[in-house]
């Protein structure tokens, strides 16, 4: 089966080929940098990373592009209120970001673009528009000509005519047309700004991402993607910039992920219901986070409570108990004296593999493919209740189960687990420890067991140990 996408542009599902073989360009608009990122940001964020990890494995070579907007009015209040720089906003933000990206097990993108790194670019782009008539300079400020692009409103799929009263837009009698866009904003006093053919001033928020797509990734992007509250105005406006410029498709496939609801309500400022990532994180561990986020396909809205974390935290428990059990029968097993691994826990799981495959390549479907998973877990623990269990067999259920966690990263990759004379040494250490009374080194092999999945337990018999 050849991946399907589904794509917001033509609203089906469509076989993804890339421009050049081998090869994918994806651009994924990244946050505004003036706060803390909350799980709204982080569903995309982990999304698509999966996207790419999966296009990866599948033998791409992926240009991932996420880019930071580090100059906006959110940037600028944030400073004013701080009694800071926007540059001083945007470090100490972008600095969180990746804390919080490293906290969810997500690798960086290969670019992470900023705005304030980009201006001439932008500037350029503008200029280009102005010189082919699909802008206009006004006081200092640059609009574009929004009925001049008849395609406007394709991605989304509206009329502009009905669109015109549903613009963000204040009220501005130097527009020529109320639902014209800004390119350039002419700088207030005190506020940031750059020299421009307009006079000084900052970008408007949609020219920029077509500006560095653009630059980084070349005229049409393989793929390009946000969350679906970007669809309308920012990825349409981002279309009409682009395409009025090269007269090329911005991006083959456009794929937006849907909304979060905190406690069946829509998560708002004004509602104050907002969960940021790194005070998740504090309360339950990565690989549940990326569970829950990948448990609802992501086209679906994705309802947050403390009982679904809750489900997601035992969830991953269960794979990775299974998967820890597979491994540590795998340290312990020798090689079939005929060298040759059974035939039928090999088919079983050659079948749960391609059925996660199967649902990976039908638009990123995540939810079936964990489901896929617990089909791996539920084969592995039968196997386990065999007395002997050739190392291949092993060996090649372990590899399958790393081939889906590769991509998913629900469970955590454990490093080689100790042997159990290793695990007795460490507690007869940690006895002696504590009869020394060399508590910093009882409480370091006790973390260490801990990590290891090793659950000490004083009984009548003395010290016992078991692994989760």
């Amino acid at each position: 089966m050849a991946l399907q996408i589904y794509n917001t542009l033509t609203r089906k599902k469509e076989t993804f080929q890339s421009k050049e073989a081998g090869k994918v360009s994806m651009y994924v608009c990244g946050p505004t940098v003036y706060d803390y990122i909350h799980i709204g940001n982080a569903r995309p964020m982990i999304f698509f990373d999966v996207v790419r990890a999966y296009l990866d494995q599948q033998g791409n070579d992926v240009s991932y592009v996420v880019n930071f907007t580090d100059v906006d009015d959110k940037m600028i209040r944030k400073a004013e209120q701080t009694g800071t720089t926007v540059p001083e906003v945007a470090d100490k933000f972008i600095a969180a970001y990746f804390e919080d990206l490293d906290g969810l097990d997500i690798p960086r993108a290969t670019l992470n673009p900023r705005v304030t790194e980009n201006m001439d670019n932008i500037i350029e782009f503008i200029t280009e528009l102005i010189q082919k008539d699909f802008a206009y300079e006004n006081g200092g400020d640059v609009f574009y000509r929004t009925r001049k692009f008849d395609d406007y409103g394709k991605l989304s799929q509206q009329n502009l005519d009905e669109l015109q009263f549903g613009i963000r837009i204040e009220v501005d009698r130097r527009k020529e047309n109320p639902e014209d866009f800004v390119l350039w904003k002419a700088a207030k006093p005190g506020e940031i700004y750059w020299e421009s053919p307009w006079g000084d001033g900052r970008p408007g928020w949609h020219i920029e991402c077509s500006a560095m797509a653009r630059r980084y990734l070349g005229d049409t992007l393989d793929i390009h993607g946000g969350g679906q509250d970007l669809q309308f105005p920012h990825h349409e406006c981002e279309v009409a910039q682009s395409e009025a410029l090269t007269g090329k498709p911005l991006a083959n496939y456009w794929m937006h992920n849907g909304y979060i609801r905190i406690n069946n309500e829509k998560m708002s400022k004004s509602l104050g219901n907002g969960v940021l990532v790194k005070e998740l994180r504090e309360q339950y561990t990565k690989e549940a986070i990326r569970y829950f986020m990948l448990s609802t396909h992501y086209r679906n809205p994705l309802n947050f409570s403390d009982e679904v974390m809750d489900q997601a935290q035992n969830s991953v428990e269960r794979l990775s108990n299974a998967a820890s059990n597979v491994r540590h029968r795998l340290q312990m097993a020798v090689a079939s004296p005929e060298g040759k691994a059974g035939d039928d826990i090999q088919e079983k799981i050659s079948a749960v593999l391609n059925e996660f495959h199967q649902k990976m390549q039908d638009d990123f479907n995540t939810p079936d493919a964990i489901t896929a998973m617990f089909q791996w877990a539920a084969e592995a623990n039968q196997l386990l209740q065999q007395p002997s269990i050739p190392a291949e067999d092993l060996a090649f259920v372990l590899d399958a189960f790393e081939e889906m966690n590769a991509v998913l990263r629900v469970v955590e990759i454990q490093a080689e687990e100790l042997l159990d004379e290793e695990i007795e040494q460490l507690i007869h250490e940690r006895s002696e420890a504590r009869i020394n009374k060399n508590w910093a080194r009882a409480d370091e092999i006790r973390d260490l067991l801990a990590e290891k999945g090793i659950i000490l337990e004083d009984t009548a018999q003395g010290m016992r140990w078991r692994r989760k």
